[in-house]
């Protein structure tokens, strides 16, 4: 048996602990963090510090191995271009996450904690997402 599925359910248990713990997957506390020209709260500066500091050690220690632990090669972004389709992307992912407080991880650990802002967030996203696929393809044919 690969030993990948569990060590992709092991880092999605981390990943989601680490939300809650951080208080990422509540929209209130997001949403302080970003008002900063009015009730700015700065404690998640410390998750935002971590994370990079995390980061910036493990990831140049991992990339110095041939191959990851369970797979034949890094899957890493191999375009450098930013183009407006990059620039429009990133603006509205960041409007949806001022609007709404979520982004898609922590929605997903809202959900699961039953937390009502995310029964409207999550299949909201999901409509977004597969209308978005349906498109591009539409675009490309």
């Amino acid at each position: 048996m690969s030993l990948r599925l569990p060590a992709a359910w092991l880092a999605g248990l981390l990943f989601g602990l680490g939300l809650v713990l951080s208080r990422m997957s509540d929209p209130r506390v997001v949403l302080g963090f970003l008002d900063v020209a009015g009730a700015f709260d700065p404690t998640l500066l410390f998750v935002l510090v971590g994370a990079v500091g995390v980061t910036a050690i493990a990831f140049r220690q991992v990339l110095r191995r041939s191959r990851p632990v369970l797979d034949e090669r890094f899957h890493l972004p191999t375009s450098r271009t930013i183009d407006a389709r990059l620039v429009l992307g990133a603006a509205i992912f960041g409007i949806g996450w001022g609007l709404a407080g979520y982004c898609p991880g922590p929605a997903l650990v809202a959900l699961g904690g039953g937390l009502r802002e995310a029964l409207y967030f999550v299949p909201a996203m999901l409509v977004g997402g597969i209308g978005y696929r349906w498109w591009i393809v539409r675009r490309s044919n």
